[in-house]
């Protein structure tokens, strides 16, 4: 192969990234558009800078070095960086490579001034920008020098903050390549940045130019406020004029320096309106050429604009594809089933294909399009009522679109999106037998899938599945299921509203629910108490359980003194419960059965904890304080005119929210048993595509949409191509932070409490198990790295089903997602734990080891010196 070293931009586009790196295609492709004038120039390849490197002594063993270092050692990468700096640097330019760019100068005038600009591989990306990561050299005149600093910008390739930023973003240091880019000066008037979408918003209809006089470099150092303009539908809505003090200026020998503006020019806008719209339709240009909002450096040199930069803004949240113009308000179904990870691919379609409601996926995320709930005025105010109980800040967010106005269509009452037909569901009878009716009909369900399942391979499973997804939404279909959830969610409401109304006591509910029957999820966290007690008596395997890493530590329990025990007794946890898993609505995600070690320091702690018989303990210790909560209740209505009526009535709610409550967990645990049925017979078939060469690996099926395995099971054919970018994108995706509300213009909207009646400085969320409590805090992302003292308040993301466990040994919660019946918030109330949820930023705005007090009843949290 040919090593071609110099490139014109107009030669190359936005598919050569490897040979000339992000910034250089970029500006290849866009001096290829249309109207775009771009300062000519050309970039020196990624195969100079191969060949320099491979000049340079024991350069293979540094970058291993480098691989290898913790990207929080910042030390050790300062040392490490500075020296590989120092040997690319320190390196001759062969005397050919130096011929060819001299060459590309005198084509251009290489006595002109240049701009010597950096160009990475691992630059302007989709899933991440590393902008501002290597250097750029302004102003450089004549060919020696131009050449000095094309070897700077080699070695800023492992400056220490591009060093630290691949390891954080997991781009490997042997992989990328630098190229830089020469360009001719511009000299310009004024210069900045535009985005062709909202930055803060995300909103994609308008944008947003920032700028400055002089070089752009004053503005992005931070040397001054720009002026900045927002623009939409081709109009300036808002303009903040800013006092430009300084600007940078070339110097006539070459090199930049800080110059005072003149007082009477400071305040002087350094763009007229007429400019900024026409940059703007400039930007949409260019949007349009890449196919996403774009980060765009501009000059305005004779009032024409030269442009030097154009890179995707990475940091927006997708939007969901429909396929029409429609205006759409997106709710996150994340928010509400406590796990706002991305997912990956099969996880989402499964969820979709298995869910009642219809969802859209954006950003590893799935939303649910609420336009036609609001559209209608009948059924907007049950919706938001709905909405309001369980996220007061998704409703206001919602609030929020409605009070523009224009945004949501209005549709007649009573027309799509009014109330369904029949209305509410009729009410069920307060009867225990209920729930043990609707409990077997779920295990006979999934008794059957298991069976029949069996026998199923190929195309025939895949069928076979569809099939079980349809059973699976029957059962959860069923009016009896959604009656039952119902009773126990509308019980506990009415309680809370006329307690209050009638004693003056707040979620009175709380009390009255503890220890309530049937509660999947709450008898989980009590039988991993009971697991402690078998292995509390033996040392020898408590001793082993504090070094395990590998999750086939059960098969050597055996061979310790009362390893047997322990292991029949993990084991029979693991057949009830080991289906659950953080994040399991995305069925690719490691079960408990799978992945035992998550549950080893959890019971650990319980060993370290808790004396024998906890869990029986615990659960009649909170079945008695609900009966006395009960009678003394009662006995207080009585005294009350209509005291007797009020009590039957109160009565009557308590029975019927201890009847019912504890089934609201029961069809997510139906849900996830299947999942763990459907994903081994899935993981069996992609085993066999595996043994036929069909896929590298089996967990590459999670990186397909069901329907896309099905093609595959049936072809036996895949793109690899195609898996590799969704992994590429699952990566990516973790990045973004999912918007609780989002519309069709990729505006996130936040919403607020609203409150007054919270200490100054206390962090305000949702009051969801009453009761104040004091303690460390304990803040914890990943429930495997639990290690709890007594008292200890959690701290987490969002907490689903399977963080239960760590709920026996805890004294409070705090939560950054959440609602008044998510399964955090009901187990914490059936536990007596106070716990506020909905907290925003809580693990960051609260660090592990401080003293917190959790107000339960008032949803407020005090950070306490």
């Amino acid at each position: 192969m040919i090593e071609q070293y110099v490139m014109g931009l107009q030669e190359v586009d936005e598919t050569q990234v490897a040979v000339v790196g992000g910034k250089g295609a970029h500006l290849g492709a866009l001096s290829r558009i249309e109207g775009i004038r771009v300062p000519a120039g050309f970039c020196v390849t990624t195969d100079a800078y191969r060949r320099i490197v491979s000049e340079a002594p024991s350069m293979a063993d540094r970058l291993d070095q480098l691989s290898h270092l913790n990207p929080d050692d910042r030390k050790a990468i300062r040392t490490l960086s500075a020296e590989i700096r120092r040997t690319i640097e320190g390196i001759a330019i062969p005397d050919d490579l130096a011929a060819a760019i001299t060459r590309a100068l005198a084509q251009l005038g290489e006595h002109a001034a240049y701009a010597v600009r950096s160009s990475a591989t691992a630059e302007d990306l989709p899933a991440a920008s590393f902008a501002g990561q290597q250097d750029t050299y302004l102003n450089v005149v004549g060919p020696a020098a131009i050449l000095q600093y094309v070897g700077r910008c080699w070695a800023s390739l492992f400056t220490e903050r591009a060093v630290t930023y691949r390891q954080r973003n997991g781009v490997d240091h042997r992989t990328v390549r630098m190229a830089v880019v020469v360009q001719q000066m511009v000299f310009p008037h004024a210069a900045g940045i535009l985005f062709t979408a909202d930055p803060v918003t995300g909103n994609r209809k308008v944008a947003t130019v920032d700028a400055s006089f002089g070089l752009g470099e004053a503005l992005v150092s931070g040397l001054v406020n720009p002026d900045v303009y927002k623009v939409r539908d081709g109009e300036v809505v808002t303009k903040a004029v800013a006092a430009k003090q300084r600007a940078i200026h070339p110097l006539p020998g070459g090199g930049t320096q800080e110059v005072a503006i003149d007082p009477q020019r400071q305040e002087q806008a350094a763009l007229t309106d007429a400019q900024v719209v026409r940059l703007v339709q400039l930007g949409r240009r260019m949007e349009a050429h890449f196919g996403c909002p774009q980060d765009i450096e501009w000059c305005l040199v004779d009032d024409g604009f030269q442009i030097v930069q154009s890179r995707p803004i990475t940091t927006l949240f997708p939007i969901p594809e429909t396929g029409d113009q429609d205006n759409h308000v997106y709710v996150s179904v994340g928010h509400g089933q406590m796990m706002t990870d991305p997912m990956k691919p099969l996880g989402l379609s499964v969820w979709q294909l298995t869910a009642l409601a219809s969802t859209h996926e954006a950003g590893g995320r799935l939303f649910v399009d609420v336009t036609r709930h609001l559209a209608s005025p009948a059924s907007r105010a049950g919706f938001l009522g709905m909405v309001g109980r369980s996220d007061p800040l998704i409703r206001d967010a919602l609030e929020t679109v409605l009070d523009r106005g224009d945004f949501v269509p209005s549709l007649p009452d009573g027309g799509p999106g009014g109330p369904p037909a029949g209305g509410a569901p009729a009410p069920v009878e307060t009867d225990p037998a209920i729930v043990t009716e609707l409990i077997e009909r779920s295990q006979a369900s999934i008794a059957a899938l298991r069976r029949d399942i069996r026998t199923k391979t190929g195309p025939a499973l895949l069928d076979f599945l569809l099939d079980a997804f349809e059973e699976q939404k029957r059962v959860l279909k069923d009016p009896l299921n959604f009656q039952a959830i119902m009773a126990g969610m509308e019980a506990t409401w009415w309680l809370n509203d006329k307690l209050y109304e009638w004693l003056g006591e707040k979620n009175a509910a709380d009390t009255l629910t503890l220890s309530a029957p049937d509660n999947v999820t709450s008898e989980m966290g009590l039988a991993l108490l009971d697991v402690a007690d078998v292995i509390r008596p033996h040392p020898e395997v408590v001793a082993f359980l504090q070094g395990v890493e590998d999750d086939g530590f059960l098969d050597e329990l055996p061979k310790l003194a009362g390893g047997t025990e322990a292991r029949d007794a993990i084991e029979a946890y693991l057949d009830r419960y080991g289906m659950r898993c953080v994040g399991e609505i995305d069925i690719t995600r490691p079960r408990w059965s799978e992945r035992p070690t998550t549950l080893v320091p959890v019971i650990l702690d319980n060993v370290k904890l808790f004396e024998p018989g906890a869990a029986e303990r615990r659960f009649e210790q909170g079945r008695q304080e609900a009966e006395t909560k009960e009678r003394d209740v009662l006995s207080r209505l009585r005294a009350l005119p209509d005291g007797e009526q009020k009590a039957d009535e109160a009565k009557r709610m308590i029975d019927r929210v201890r009847t019912f409550i504890g089934y609201r967990e029961y069809p997510k645990y139906g849900i996830v048993s299947r999942y763990l049925v459907y994903k081994q017979a899935l993981l069996e078939e992609a085993e066999r595509l595996v043994r036929a060469s069909v896929l590298p690996e089996k967990e590459d099926i999670f990186y397909l949409t069901f329907q896309e395995l099905h093609d595959v099971v049936r072809t036996n054919q895949v793109d690899d191509q195609l898996i590799q970018q969704r992994k590429d994108a699952y990566r990516s995706y973790h990045a973004l932070t999912p918007p609780r509300v989002l519309t069709s213009d990729g505006e996130v909207i936040t919403g607020a409490y609203r409150r007054d009646d919270v200490p100054a400085g206390a962090l305000i969320g949702l009051p969801v198990s009453g009761g104040t409590i004091e303690g460390r805090a304990r803040v914890i992302l990943d429930m495997a790295e639990a290690d709890l003292e007594a008292g200890d308040i959690l701290v987490t993301a969002h907490t689903d089903p399977s963080w239960t466990p760590l709920f026996v040994a805890i004294s409070g919660l705090v939560t950054e997602v959440g609602g008044l019946m998510t399964h955090g918030a009901v187990i914490a109330r059936e536990y007596g734990l106070p716990a506020v949820v909905g907290v925003v930023d809580a693990t960051r705005l609260i660090r592990n080891g401080q003293r917190i007090r959790v107000h339960g009843t008032d949803g407020y949290v005090e950070i306490l010196p």
